[in-house]
């Protein structure tokens, strides 16, 4: 399949994923192969020093819809996620995690959604997580909800779907990633969830612990919470 003028775009994120990007780079083609649609897959690779970039330009002669952008030191999830949503070309971009807990075949799922919707979350069911980190997560997505009057089930799960239109102009910040569907909902997008699955990490250790982005997540959350106090809201009655 061709990537020229492909229709599904598919971000991921990485870093020091040596250990996992080769099989989650074929795990994806294979997914996509399967639904016949012209399609691409962007590795955003966040400054890793491990071989991760090396792995791709391997990768790269066997894998023709593959695309590999590379910072030059490490930025944080949310710039590489900023990076590959602007380089995304598809009507439809799909984010997942390099470390092969998101599971691609749930994608063909969400494409057959996009046509009442605007933006599909992933909700991980039966998480395979140490007791500690699905704990804490309950509690943040608790919290979040709670201060900015949202539903959103797993604001963690980086497995989501979204019309390319919604992506235009946005403008994102250090850690606002996490809460991407509440800032397109202000603008006025529909957002729906669906049950994913959700594996353990095969190989590798996970890059980001519980108690290193607490603080942080807490402060995105408050600066999140002003923005829908100062949203700009007003309907036009008419025009001469």
């Amino acid at each position: 399949m061709s990537n020229c003028d492909p229709r599904i775009s598919i971000v991921i994120p990485a870093y020091n994923e040596e250990e996992c990007i080769e099989e989650c780079v074929f795990e994806v083609r294979s997914v996509m192969d399967r639904l016949d649609t012209p399609y691409e897959i962007i590795v955003v690779d966040d400054g890793s020093t491990d071989s991760t970039f090396g792995e791709l330009r391997k990768l790269k002669s066997e894998v023709a819809q593959l695309r590999g952008i590379r910072f030059k030191r490490n930025c944080g999830q949310t710039a590489a996620m900023d990076a590959g949503l602007k380089h995304a070309n598809g009507d439809l971009v799909a984010t997942l995690d390099a470390d092969m807990q998101n599971d691609p075949s749930d994608i063909p799922r969400m494409i057959e959604m996009m046509d009442k919707w605007h933006v599909v979350c992933g909700v991980r069911r039966k998480r395979s997580d140490s007791w500690l980190r699905r704990v804490s997560s309950k509690i943040a997505n608790g919290v979040r909800n709670r201060l900015t009057h949202e539903e959103i089930t797993d604001v963690g799960c980086t497995l989501k779907l979204y019309r390319r239109e919604c992506l235009v102009g946005l403008k994102l910040y250090e850690g606002m990633h996490r809460f991407l569907p509440t800032l397109l909902r202000l603008d006025g997008w529909r957002v729906a969830e669906m049950p994913v699955n959700h594996r353990p990490r095969p190989r590798g250790q996970t890059k980001y612990g519980v108690w290193n982005r607490v603080f942080k997540s807490f402060r995105d959350l408050l600066a999140v919470r002003w923005m829908q106090s100062r949203w700009l809201r007003y309907e036009i009655e008419e025009e001469l």
